[in-house]
C-alpha cells in the first residue's frame, strides 16, 4: 500500500476547435485576448543539388528503433552488462585455473624427466656408472 500522499495531476487544456474544424488549446484563465490559432512555420529550403549526389552525399546513419513507450530500457541494460561481466569473470577464472594446471603437469613431467636421467647416468658422485663408493685396496707387507 503506498503511503505517500497522491502526486497533483498536471493540467491538461481542453482542445476546442473553430468553425473551421481547426483545434486550439483553451487556457485556463479567461482570455483577455482571442485565442492564437497554430501557424506551422514554413518549410525549410530545399538543399543545394550537386552535379554528382553519390560523391557529395553523406553515408545514410542507421536508424535505431525507437523504445517502447512506458519502458526504460536501462535496467535491462545494466542486466546484461552485468552478466556479460560476470560470464567473463567466469571465463578468465576457467582459464587461470586450466593454465596452473597445465604448468603443474608439466613441471611434474620435468621433474620426472630429471630422475629418470640421475638413475641412468648415475649422478650419485665419483666417477658415472660405477656407483657412489669406489674402493680400491692394496696391502702389501714389507717385514718380510
Amino acid at each position: 500500500m503506498d503511503h505517500n500522499p497522491p502526486m497533483p495531476q498536471p493540467f491538461a487544456a481542453p482542445v476546442l476547435y473553430t468553425p473551421d474544424g481547426t483545434p486550439y488549446y483553451a487556457a485556463p484563465a479567461p482570455l483577455t485576448a482571442p485565442p492564437a490559432l497554430y501557424q506551422p512555420t514554413p518549410p525549410l529550403p530545399a538543399p543545394v543539388q550537386y552535379a554528382h549526389p553519390a560523391l557529395y552525399a553523406p553515408a545514410p546513419l542507421p536508424q535505431q528503433p525507437a523504445p517502447a513507450l512506458g519502458r526504460d530500457p536501462w535496467p535491462a541494460r545494466l542486466l546484461a552488462g552485468g552478466i556479460g561481466v560476470g560470464g567473463a569473470g567466469l571465463g578468465l577464472g576457467f582459464l587461470l585455473q586450466t593454465l596452473a594446471a597445465a604448468t603443474t603437469a608439466i613441471g611434474f613431467l620435468a621433474a620426472a624427466i630429471g630422475v629418470l636421467y640421475l638413475l641412468k647416468n648415475g649422478g650419485g658422485g665419483g666417477r658415472g656408472g660405477q656407483g657412489a663408493v669406489n674402493v680400491h685396496v692394496n696391502v702389501t707387507n714389507r717385514n718380510r
